[in-house]
């Protein structure tokens, strides 16, 4: 345990991307009612994960990160949260088919409410108002009533969490994840697709396999009719971060997910994100990207793992398919010098990012994968190896971002355009990025 910390020392440092609350007292009575609530997630949870973790930093497991930029309150459905899981588990059986290693699955949900801002305010037609942050902070109408921070979305996003959580774990532990039956994920909108033909013999080559070893063994093969399933967002709220902390066994933990991370603009080494975060038995994900030097890179490491526990840290890269050659190898040459083991994952959707002439956000299928492609190279040439992806997804029938098999163009992007703030692969794209991701994997 650190002598110098506790969950409340970040207090005493300037904390960014924070809301500002009209009302002190309704803020403080909100936490306060989060505070009694029960974890959403367990200490022995976390614990596994970060052993999984650990694994993946040695080659031996492969780190799928994947689910929505911001998640929404209305949209805590059964059917979203279902075709998400149903694009995941796709993506998860084709990497552990091409890697040949053990999947780690990890999803943006269940808590992944608040979004970091360029600026605070926003103005349209002249009227200015505070930024959308997420629906745990504000609305995204543009109206002064909307866009005003509630305290009690704290509690909406809180209860929103539990239930997808609630949904998840029954669906990965009843039958609906079991490798028998991969049918159970199939996506409508997919089966057109020219991708289905491949992904339909590596399904028919996994069964094949498993009803092979089934008559060898004259046995049903078991541990294969559930999955593991950890959630994740970025620990951005502090005052939420902080209603879930809770002490095991003299250690403290973040029992709002397992697996939270450290935003690129929150990364200040002397801020309040890091020293909060510094405390905790959680594993860490740490953005980097474009503005992280070597020397703040190994500072942070030293800040946030002083130990050099195993599974403690996944450093997340976000570079741009322009800028990764660039970037990338310094940071790694840096991290061996210290010689801390983190594991290294590609966030290939944030660097990516364009604008078109019609004001719509969106992301080149072509930009991301190739990303993913120079990430793969760039470590195995310095002698690692990529282990994971972070990516921005849905398993809904979205069109937000250009290219893939169907060639979507910008033209196209109006048609179902449903994202608040970032633009994420619908399913189809994110199952042929895995088809690739897969080939790249063989092929190193």
């Amino acid at each position: 345990m650190l002598n110098d910390w506790n969950p409340d020392s970040w207090r005493n440092r300037v904390a960014l991307q924070q809301p500002r609350y009209a009302d002190p007292a309704a803020l403080a009575r909100a936490v306060g009612e989060l505070s009694g609530l029960p974890p959403l997630v367990t200490s022995w949870e976390i614990d596994e994960l970060r052993r999984q973790l650990a694994e993946a930093a040695e080659g031996k497991r492969f780190l799928l990160q994947g689910g929505d930029c911001a998640e929404s309150l209305s949209e805590c459905r059964a059917e979203p949260i279902t075709n998400k899981l149903k694009v995941l588990l796709q993506m998860s059986l084709v990497l552990v088919h091409g890697g040949q290693r053990p999947v780690i699955r990890v999803g943006r949900f269940a808590g992944q409410y608040a979004k970091p801002r360029s600026e605070d305010m926003e103005t349209r037609d002249g009227v200015t108002l505070p930024s959308y942050r997420g629906d745990i902070v504000n609305r995204p109408a543009f109206t002064e009533a909307d866009r005003r921070p509630d305290p009690e979305l704290l509690l909406r996003g809180y209860e929103r969490a539990a239930l997808t959580l609630n949904l998840i774990r029954a669906l990965s532990s009843g039958g609906f994840a079991d490798l028998h039956h991969p049918e159970n994920w199939d996506l409508d909108f997919i089966e057109s697709s020219q991708l289905a033909l491949e992904y339909r013999r590596i399904v028919s080559s996994i069964g094949e396999s498993l009803r092979f070893m089934e008559h060898v063994l004259g046995v049903r093969t078991g541990g294969l009719e559930k999955v593991d399933f950890f959630s994740s967002h970025e620990g951005l709220h502090l005052e939420y971060e902080r209603a879930q902390t809770h002490q095991q066994n003299g250690r403290w933990y973040h029992l709002a997910t397992h697996f939270p991370w450290i935003g690129l603009r929150t990364a200040d080494i002397d801020g309040a994100h890091v020293e909060y975060f510094r405390g905790l038995q959680n594993p860490l994900g740490l953005k980097i990207g474009t503005i992280t030097t070597p020397e703040i890179l190994k500072r942070l490491l030293d800040r946030l793992n002083p130990d050099h526990q195993h599974g403690r840290i996944t450093l997340i890269h976000r570079f741009g398919t322009a800028k990764i050659d660039s970037h990338l190898p310094a940071l790694i040459a840096a991290v061996r010098e210290t010689g801390h083991r983190p594991l290294w994952v590609c966030d290939p959707m944030h660097g990516n990012t364009i604008t078109t002439s019609e004001g719509f956000k969106t992301r080149p299928f072509e930009a991301i994968l190739s990303e993913l492609e120079q990430a793969f190279e760039i470590h195995a040439s310095a002698g690692g190896s990529l282990g994971g992806v972070h990516i921005e997804l849905t398993g809904d029938n979205v069109t937000e971002c250009t290219g893939g098999a169907r060639g979507l163009a910008e033209a196209d992007l109006k048609r179902r355009y449903r994202t608040e703030v970032d633009p994420r692969l619908n399913g189809e794209q994110a199952l042929e990025m895995a088809l690739s991701i897969a080939r790249k994997m063989r092929s190193l």
